[in-house]
Order: C-alpha cells, then sequence, then structure tokens
C-alpha cells in the first residue's frame, strides 16, 4: 500500500513538472502581450532581453536590406556599396529605436519596428481599434528552448511578425529575438 501511494505521487509530480515546463513559455508570452498592450513599460523591461532582441533584429533587418538590394536594379554598381554599408545603417538605426515603447507599439500594432515608433506618444493612445487592423496572434513551439508569438495583422496577411521567446532557465522566458520573413 505506501509503495502504491509513493509511485502515485511519483507520476503526479512528474505530470506537472511536464505540464508546467510545457506551459510556462505560454504564460510568458501572454504576459509579455499584456504588458505590451497596456504600456507597462516595467514589465516590458522585465520580460525583454534588449542586447539579444536588438542583435536579432539587427540580422533580420541586414538581411532584409541587402536582399532588396541585390533585387533593385536602379542601384546598378551601388549596390555593392548599400550592402556593405547595410548592417552600419541598421545597428545605430536599431541601438536607437529598440525601447520598451516601440516593443509595446509592434505588438499592438502587429507591424515590424520603424525608427519613429521610439518617440513617445504626446498623449494617450485610443483603445479601439479599426477592424481592419485587428491583430491575430498564433503561438507555439519552435524549438524546446525557442516559444514564437506570430502576429498577423487582418489587413496585412502577407506580413508577420514573430517574436521569439527564449528560455532562460527551466520555467523563466524572455523576449530574445524577432523573425520578420514572409509566411510560407
Amino acid at each position: 500500500m505506501n509503495q502504491k501511494l509513493i509511485i502515485r505521487l511519483g507520476g503526479a509530480a512528474v505530470a506537472v513538472f511536464v505540464l508546467a515546463y510545457a506551459a510556462s513559455p505560454l504564460l510568458a508570452a501572454r504576459s509579455l502581450v499584456q504588458a505590451a498592450k497596456t504600456g507597462n513599460e516595467q514589465a516590458l523591461e522585465r520580460q525583454v532581453d534588449f542586447p539579444a532582441f536588438r542583435a536579432s533584429l539587427k540580422d533580420e533587418l541586414s538581411a532584409r536590406m541587402v536582399a532588396e538590394m541585390r533585387e533593385d536594379d536602379r542601384l546598378g554598381g551601388l549596390s555593392g556599396l548599400g550592402m556593405l554599408l547595410a548592417p552600419t545603417l541598421v545597428s545605430g538605426a536599431v541601438d536607437a529605436f529598440v525601447t520598451p515603447q516601440a516593443i509595446a507599439v509592434m505588438v499592438q500594432e502587429g507591424q515590424g519596428p520603424k525608427p519613429d515608433q521610439a518617440k513617445p506618444e504626446a498623449g494617450p493612445k485610443p483603445q479601439s481599434k479599426p477592424e481592419s487592423k485587428k491583430v491575430r496572434q498564433s503561438w507555439g513551439y519552435r524549438d524546446l528552448d525557442t516559444f514564437a508569438v506570430t502576429l498577423t495583422r487582418d489587413d496585412q496577411p502577407d506580413e508577420q511578425v514573430s517574436l521569439l521567446m527564449k528560455r532562460r532557465n527551466l520555467f523563466g522566458w524572455k523576449l530574445a529575438g524577432i523573425d520578420l520573413s514572409a509566411p510560407e
């Protein structure tokens, strides 16, 4: 009798651990989205690994800029120079505008970051959004240590922003990356 109780308790403990392990990124992502929607800067600062997020954004924007330069025939021989300068231009801009406010706007609007988003708004933001700008969220694991919150606007279904939450310890998660690639 005593041995059966120990086995049941052990099984229950394992089940609770697995459930908490699997649900922890969902809880962290929901907390991040809620902090962004309410504009809670202190919560956003706790939930974002800013150096890692900036590095990820720099990589994404540099890659996008280089791809656009390769496709633009108007640049001619200047595209090589542009490709050399792209990382430097992107780096300075990203360092300047990746702030808690910019991340909040990204989540609220469902759009990739823009340099003018770093400036705080002068007045209160309207709470209601037009139906055409509704932001849809999808959630899912990319791997055991990466959880994505993908934001897609109804009026721009071909563009999406995936915020990448990275595991920081057994149950801890922080926003540490971004994926701006088009949906497949």
